[in-house]
């Protein structure tokens, strides 16, 4: 477990909500964005001076953070006066290409964000329409050239796999885009509709692409990466030499975060914490509500096995003080042999492949432990 821990931090506005969305967000005003960044900087500085380790990477999640504006060096202000921060701290806004202009990029940027994750999807005006998305694919190309003018060099593109109606050529399509972007991280996603959203009430007359279709475009979306020079370090994650999202990395490698906002989710000193989905809760009286503990044996499996490393089962199983079942072994070079894993020894790993049946893989695993 890495020494360095991570803040999250949760903006909850949006100026539409997506259709596939399930995130907890509410709609923006300037008054609401105000009083929110109040009750955000008093719990920053509540919360800093009892984290009790450095701090590496800083999240701005959301909801769509770009819409903080200039607001967002208060923020930091804040951040800085209350953490210890790590002078190559990775600083990650997510941003949404119709709500970023001139004075948040600048803002962000004497901020210390160094780091914009944009939410693109596809560069189809008909998927995007149909997600609710509210900018065009000539919006998103021209905020990220924005965003690279004012001198941004580590920008992340969401992409978005499995969308109704949707083929290997309209995907290869959205990729080629993308890449045009040249972004140094990529997060590609398959669709999946959550209940209670509006893509939920209408899912009945969608046409999705059926578990084969899905599969054979996220497998196009591998290899087509990895020959563009990106690295499959995490089921949805690829990313160029250096530059792996550091603040994500914690989740899946077991380090500590403190996250800040309603919905947000903290694992501090082996316990886990959230907010409440509450936005007037928090801005009157925030408070966290116990998630019970993590960080034991059956979630470092679930979490490793998301990573392109892998996880060494006889160093884990030692630290947690767990004999190894004998039948492992044959249970791992079965899954090798059938091209889903790569073994050495009791290191294992997933290949694309195995990635996409990673539940279940791990679920098995998990049992031969029982």
């Amino acid at each position: 477990m890495t020494e360095f821990g991570g803040l999250y931090l949760h903006i909850p506005f949006c100026r539409k909500k997506c259709t596939y969305c399930d995130f907890y967000s509410s709609f923006a005003t300037e008054e609401l964005l105000d009083q929110y960044v109040d009750a955000l900087i008093k719990e920053i500085k509540k919360r800093g001076g009892s984290f009790g380790r450095p701090v590496d990477s800083v999240y701005f999640g959301g909801g769509t953070p770009s819409l903080l504006g200039t607001r967002i060096t208060a923020v930091m202000d804040a951040v800085r006066g209350s953490f210890s921060l790590l002078p190559d701290t990775e600083i990650t806004a997510e941003a949404n290409p119709s709500s970023v202009d001139l004075p948040f990029l600048t803002a962000a940027a004497k901020a210390g964000v160094n780091r914009l994750s944009f939410g693109v999807q596809s560069s189809r005006e008909d998927e995007l329409r149909l997600l609710g998305r509210t900018h065009t694919a000539t919006e998103a190309r021209e905020t990220v050239l924005a965003a690279r003018a004012l001198g941004f060099q580590n920008i992340s593109v969401d992409l978005m796999l499995g969308l109704p109606g949707s083929t290997l050529d309209t995907v290869a399509e959205s990729l080629a885009f993308v890449l045009s972007l040249n972004p140094e991280h990529l997060s590609t996603y398959l669709l999946k509709i959550e209940p209670n959203t509006a893509l939920s009430k209408m899912a009945d007359r969608l046409s999705l692409p059926d578990g084969d279709a899905q599969a054979q475009q996220y497998l196009q979306v591998c290899e087509i990466l990895e020959k563009n020079g990106f690295s499959h370090y995490e089921i949805s994650n690829f990313a160029k030499e250096h530059r792996q999202s550091r603040h994500n990395n914690k989740y899946w490698l077991g380090a500590e975060y403190l996250g800040i906002g309603p919905s947000a989710h903290s694992f501090v000193d082996g316990k886990r914490f959230y907010y409440p989905r509450d936005l007037k809760a928090f801005c009157r009286r925030p408070e966290t509500v116990p998630d019970g503990f993590g960080g034991d044996f059956e979630e470092t499996v679930l979490l490793r096995l998301r990573l392109s490393s892998g996880i060494d089962f006889s160093a884990t199983a030692e630290r947690f003080g767990i004999k190894l079942p004998p039948e492992l072994p044959k249970q791992l070079n079965h899954y090798a042999a059938a091209g889903l894993g790569v073994c050495h020894g009791t290191v294992f790993s997933l290949t694309d492949r195995g990635m996409l049946v990673s539940n279940q893989i791990i679920s098995d695993i998990l049992e031969v432990f029982s």
